[in-house]
């Protein structure tokens, strides 16, 4: 038995982008058995991976993580993560190891010096690159995702309108800069003509509040700070297409091959962190033409030129109209 270790300790997103190389490990290495160490607050969304045998919690105490690791005395260990814990863990473990490639420098220079003269390969092919030498290809199956049965939603909380299809929009984002203000999503939850699921966690609850409130009328179910990320994914699963930020939510729906429409604020897909292989209908918006975007790789807690035009000259009509045409073709 070859005995492998995957280290990814954060985020969904993140996370959900590494099911490639944890499927195609265990399908075409013969023997093969994948361990994988995460942070505790996303062991959830592996445990019910099918190809996983054992998911493990980086803990606090350094020591306690390296020492329970050790006992498994793993093969070979594959370093998705590539920062200075991981690479503690990995002289730690004396074992031969294959890290991700960043590809920092290239970034650097497209948040700093707008260059972007070389393309940036997508963190799934990096990802998949850690494992070509043990002859490991990419499957083209795209992203996956496991719900536990305990965490599927019945739709049926939800208005009996609802039966005949629902659109999500995530209504938040892990960074600032990455988010559409309040108003925008108001006139977005307006435009759209379908039965619609605000999704968000306890820190979107107000933003729901405010969309439902604002929007009285309409047919919305606010489910911001309602849901769990299984369930989250669930209340995804099922419906027909999905607005969102740059956020996990967006990577999970790529896994269940739904149409997106995603909008880009202060990052840009350029930085190869796409939503991987979804439905081929959807779309990306971003704002063009701003010599300040990307103004950095990840997000900013504000807008560092204090005008927001990445986020504010979204056409917020055009979006809308875009997952109503979506909702339309997919609901037939």
């Amino acid at each position: 038995m070859i005995k492998y270790l995957v280290i990814r300790f954060s985020s969904i997103g993140d996370i959900v982008l590494t099911s490639p190389v944890i499927r195609c490990l265990k399908e075409q290495v013969e023997d093969s058995e994948i361990h994988y160490l995460t942070r505790p607050a996303y062991l959830n969304i592996l445990k019910e991976n099918p190809h996983i045998t054992k998911v493990h919690a980086l803990e606090d105490n350094m020591n306690t993580t390296v020492a329970s690791l050790k006992n498994e005395n793993f093969d070979y260990i594959i370093d998705l993560q590539n920062n200075f814990r991981s690479l503690n863990i990995k002289r730690s473990l004396k074992k031969m190891y294959f890290t991700v490639h960043k590809q920092n420098i290239k970034k650097w220079l497209m948040v700093n010096l707008k260059i972007n003269t070389f393309s940036i390969k997508h963190i799934v092919e990096r990802y998949l690159d850690t494992v070509r030498i043990f002859d490991v290809v990419n499957d083209e199956k795209g992203l996956d995702y496991y719900i536990p049965d305990e965490d599927e939603i019945d739709t049926g909380i939800f208005p009996d309108s609802f039966k005949q299809g629902y659109i999500v929009l995530v209504t938040g984002a892990k960074h600032h800069t990455k988010k559409l203000e309040v108003n925008q999503l108001i006139n977005i939850a307006r435009d759209l003509k379908y039965p619609l699921v605000l999704s968000g966690g306890m820190e979107d609850r107000d933003t729901g509040k405010i969309i439902s409130d604002a929007l009285a009328d309409r047919l919305i179910f606010n489910g911001c700070g309602t849901w769990n990320i299984n369930q989250s994914a669930s209340v995804i699963r099922q419906s027909v297409c999905i607005i969102t930020h740059d956020t996990g939510m967006m990577h999970i729906a790529a896994a269940f091959k739904k149409p997106i429409v995603t909008v880009w604020g202060n990052t840009t897909p350029a930085f190869g962190m796409s939503a991987y292989i979804p439905d081929n209908l959807s779309v990306n918006f971003e704002v063009s033409g701003l010599k300040c975007r990307p103004c950095s790789k990840l997000g900013k807690k504000a807008c560092p030129k204090d005008h927001f035009r990445c986020m504010r000259d979204h056409n917020t009509g055009t979006i809308a109209e875009t997952a109503n045409r979506l909702f339309s073709g997919s609901a037939q």
